[in-house]
């Protein structure tokens, strides 16, 4: 049996944590959720640093990724993801509040797959981030995983 990949969340507002959580929960989805509180935290997720230099090798099945955070932002995250041969190929949808003309274009100029918008609406935030959970985590064929490495970016 295949090994379910988990879904990483980065996310600092708990309230939004909460809510896509439930989202997720809500469409049945078994994948674990790890959720990141900051950029630098994700980082360390992804590189396997700090309390995550234990974890499990592998990779997320997808990154959801908020724009503004502290420490690090969702740019900076993405950035250094897709410049890095072991990361570039994973998956990485931007689940924010910007309507940022900048913020969109940048994005998909670094390289994101997809930029979601969150609704303002409770129904609609945990309608959107459910749908966007089944895509990415079930439906969409994600690509193989590289061999992870334990070196620090």
């Amino acid at each position: 049996m295949t090994r379910l990949r988990p879904i990483l969340l980065v996310e600092d507002n708990l309230k939004d944590i909460e809510l896509t959580l439930a989202a997720l929960k809500r469409s049945k989805m078994a994948n674990e959720i790890v959720v990141a509180r900051d950029g630098d935290e994700a980082l360390d997720y992804l590189y396997r640093r700090g309390k995550f230099a234990s974890r499990e090798l592998g990779l997320p099945v997808v990154v959801f990724l908020d724009l503004k955070m502290p420490k690090v932002d969702g740019l900076e995250v993405l950035r250094q993801m897709k410049g890095d041969d072991a990361l570039r190929r994973l998956p990485v949808v931007m689940l924010t509040s910007s309507r940022e003309e900048a913020d969109l274009v940048t994005s998909y100029e670094l390289g994101v797959n997809a930029y979601v918008v969150k609704p303002v609406g409770f129904q609609q935030f945990i309608d959107g981030v459910a749908r966007a959970g089944m895509f990415w985590a079930v439906v969409n064929e994600a690509p193989p995983e590289k061999e992870q490495t334990r070196r620090s970016a």
